[in-house]
């Protein structure tokens, strides 16, 4: 396999434009509701649209896609205007500039893989192929036809025919419905991957949290077609008033954090969270200076004032206490955030813990954390 990480398999500047941010304010009636959403999507990075089956997240999506058009509103890509309702704009799909992948693969039956990849791209995409073909993981199935794959080997490749078409936009419409946990899981490692490779912005909708909480930078939750809540993901898992939108996302906080070394012996990488203090967390296949995200549940912190002796412990981080307010799901306890570096940690503990250890805002603590807690698969 090519190493790829020296070079994206599609940049965004590849498309002449000198920016991919995504202006949209769209307003459509929707049996029951109207979808009135006004969204901005960075240049870079994830945006996933979470919210529940017909809250209006992949009515959003066609309408950005050009499948459907508005009552009301734009959506501009950078500077060109994709639709405008008002001055009569509505760029054909073929001409928008935008990948997009939808739950069915809809590959060409009659066309081979490699057929089904150079389809619609141009000649200047051509030196990529091999690049993406090796991120993909599909160049054993090249000569396969459509029909002989399995669902995660489809919607690879309906990937890659998206990407080849050399858009400066990605549109995926929940890719990993329908698929059973270890093609989903299989699939979602190589959309992270993808992500992290590629140098365009990437819509994503999904109204699973675990996936979201693997593959996105940013969120925006929708809700009976309203946008509810919008920005950086991490940011969005430490407000306690969105808890009961979110789902999920309230049981993990996020950490970044770099490659130190292994320590063969017991299976550990040592990784560093950049404000000088590391961890050591079951060993990861992954080299020195490789950039990880670790995933932390909030029952998998402890607080201490001091780092204990005489315990299964091993890693312990000092921080301070941001934040102590009550749960909103469980009366008995209180939702902790701490804060080191430029990081944030949650953590839940009884009401009755905080209150005999005297916790309190701006007080410096030890937060323990069980190696097992850290979910480092992508």
């Amino acid at each position: 396999m090519k190493d790829v990480s020296r070079h994206h398999a599609y940049r965004a500047s590849d498309a002449g434009a000198d920016s991919n941010a995504l202006d949209c304010r769209v307003r459509k009636r929707l049996g029951d509701f109207d979808l009135d959403i006004s969204l901005a999507v960075p240049a870079s990075g994830v945006t996933a649209v979470f919210g529940q089956s017909g809250s209006g997240k992949t009515s959003l999506l066609r309408l950005i896609a050009g499948l459907d058009r508005p009552d009301a509103g734009h959506v501009r890509l950078g500077e060109r205007s994709l639709t405008d309702v008002a001055n009569n704009i509505r760029v054909p799909i073929h001409k928008r500039q935008l990948g997009v992948v939808f739950q069915e693969a809809r590959l060409f039956p009659h066309y081979r893989v490699r057929g089904n990849l150079i389809y619609g791209m141009p000649s200047a995409a051509r030196p990529r192929f091999d690049d993406l073909v090796a991120l993909l993981g599909i160049g054993h199935l090249l000569e396969r036809l459509p029909g002989t794959l399995s669902g995660g080997e489809a919607r690879r490749v309906a990937i890659g025919r998206a990407l080849l078409t050399q858009p400066r936009m990605l549109l995926m419409d929940e890719p990993l419905t329908g698929l059973d946990g270890e093609r989903k899981q299989e699939l979602l490692r190589y959309l992270v991957r993808l992500t992290r490779e590629i140098d365009i912005p990437v819509i994503y909708v999904s109204h699973d949290t675990a996936e979201i909480v693997a593959i996105a930078d940013h969120l925006a939750l929708v809700e009976q077609g309203r946008l509810i809540a919008h920005g950086q993901l991490d940011e969005l898992m430490m407000r306690l008033d969105l808890t009961d939108r979110l789902g999920g996302f309230d049981a993990t906080t996020r950490l970044n954090a770099t490659v130190v070394d292994h320590d063969n012996r017991y299976s550990l990488t040592r990784v560093a969270l950049g404000d000088g203090q590391t961890l050591r967390i079951p060993a990861v296949d992954q080299p020195k200076g490789a950039s990880i995200r670790l995933h932390i549940g909030v029952r998998d912190v402890a607080l201490a004032h001091t780092m204990p002796r005489g315990t299964s412990y091993r890693n312990g981080l000092e921080t301070t206490i941001e934040t102590i307010e009550p749960s909103p799901q469980e009366p008995s306890a209180n939702e902790v955030r701490l804060i080191f570096g430029r990081q944030r940690l949650r953590a839940r503990l009884t009401r009755q813990a905080c209150d005999e250890m005297q916790l309190v805002v701006g007080k410096s603590v030890i937060a323990l954390i069980r190696s097992v807690a850290f979910d480092s698969r992508f």
